[in-house]
């Protein structure tokens, strides 16, 4: 019997074995993006599925290289242009030699209003399994139909050599992670899989332009509840410490859009709320222990932007309070300060030292009542110099400052 080409097409797509091994479409969708599936492609299976297929729950690693290039700002890019394309070359070539590779679809942020998906494809169940409890989950349909999807590949068995002959430095038999923005892709090789922190990283640098495209806001904050309230909470990290057990997750990292905020990451908690209602109030928690930063103060749009940008700790600035280092800090203050005028947001500085003593989550809970009832008193600063400190570093750092942001 002789079919037709447009009748074999039609007959090709509906064919389906057994644990999902073949998809016409999706191997077409692995060929656009370098993988010619040598067998079989398992998509979306369930964690029991993929323990069927030999994961296994795989040792946590942290501290493994992470190379970026193409970083929003213009600088200097960890791995080059050239470096990123043959390391490309050579884990797609793998992964279209061994007999099956598994597909994973997710998405950064759990919101489908901005968030960012991604589809990973993979030598190794294990790798799968990992990190699927780092994405939020998303109908393959509507990673199929993204207009900017990201692309993980994880190559858990390629050869060490590959890593010489690119010119990379891997931590032992490690392996590393390599992302590439203007690609919109991430590789994770031998074992890079396994540090979540460094996935997270690379993977929020990869995600926010697409989440910026899309009207959100990315921010290095965590998020806690307090009955009806929402309260947008960033602090150094021995706060966040002391705040753990009260957090929505102890992940920095959340979308603000028009209508909700939403964690980027997975918080593992499966019974909560995926996405909650725009914050009531934004905490920006500071660390002086000389007394001039007053114990609560409620700020300005314009000033809590500014605090919000010079990140001020204990004599030292971090900008935006923020680990992602691929966005712009001075636009991110400005869409900010919109975004608190445009949705009534209530922001407030604490200083998180409490003498020889620190503040804790619980205490910022206890403010809350105060600061929604607006009790607190116009920040001030209580002499010294700090003033001018914030002023040459900003100064130095970005040049001149919009006269809407204010100490």
């Amino acid at each position: 019997m002789q079919f037709q080409p447009d009748m074999l097409s039609r007959k090709l797509k509906q064919l389906c074995f057994p644990g999902r091994a073949f998809s016409y479409g999706l191997n077409w969708a692995l060929a656009g993006r370098g993988v010619v599936v040598n067998d079989k492609a398992f998509q979306n299976l369930t964690n029991s599925e993929l323990q069927q297929k030999g994961a296994t729950i795989a040792e946590s690693l942290s501290g493994l290289p992470v190379y970026v290039r193409g970083n929003l700002l213009g600088g200097s890019s960890d791995i080059s242009k050239a470096q990123y394309a043959k390391l490309l070359r050579q884990v797609t070539a793998h992964l279209s030699s061994i007999a099956n590779v598994f597909v994973q679809d997710g998405a950064v942020g759990s919101s489908s209003e901005c968030d960012a998906k991604v589809r990973v494809i993979s030598d190794s169940p294990s790798a799968v399994l990992k990190l699927s409890s780092i994405l939020w989950k998303t109908p393959s349909r509507a990673v199929s139909h993204d207009s900017c999807p990201l692309t993980v590949y994880v190559t858990t068995s390629i050869s060490p050599g590959v890593v010489n002959a690119v010119g990379l430095r891997a931590e032992g038999d490690n392996g590393f992670i390599a992302a590439d923005i203007e690609r919109s892709s991430l590789i994770l090789c031998g074992k890079g899989f396994s540090d979540a922190n460094g996935v997270k990283e690379a993977l929020a640098a990869l995600s926010g332009p697409v989440i910026i495209a899309r009207g959100g806001l990315l921010l290095c904050a965590r998020l806690l509840v307090s009955g009806d309230s929402v309260i947008l909470l960033f602090a150094p990290e021995d706060t966040i410490q002391r705040c753990a057990n009260l957090l929505v997750s102890a992940d920095a990292g959340v979308i603000v859009s028009s209508h909700r905020v939403a964690p980027l990451f997975q918080t593992g908690d499966s019974g909560g709320p995926y996405t909650f209602k725009l914050p009531t109030v934004a905490i920006l928690a500071s660390c002086d222990g000389s007394g001039i930063i007053p114990s609560v103060a409620k700020l300005s749009p314009g000033q809590a932007a500014y605090h919000f940008l010079a990140g001020y700790q204990n004599g030292k600035f971090f900008p935006a309070y923020s680990k992602f280092a691929y966005i712009d800090a001075l636009e991110l203050a400005k869409a900010f300060m919109s975004k608190l005028k445009d949705h009534q947001i209530l922001s407030y500085l604490v200083n998180a030292k409490k003498g020889e003593t620190s503040i804790t989550g619980k205490d910022l809970l206890e403010m809350v009542p105060s600061m929604l009832a607006k009790n607190f008193p116009p920040f001030e600063p209580k002499g010294g110099k700090l003033q001018e400190k914030y002023k040459s570093f900003l100064l130095s750092k970005f040049g001149g400052m919009p006269k809407e942001l204010s100490f």
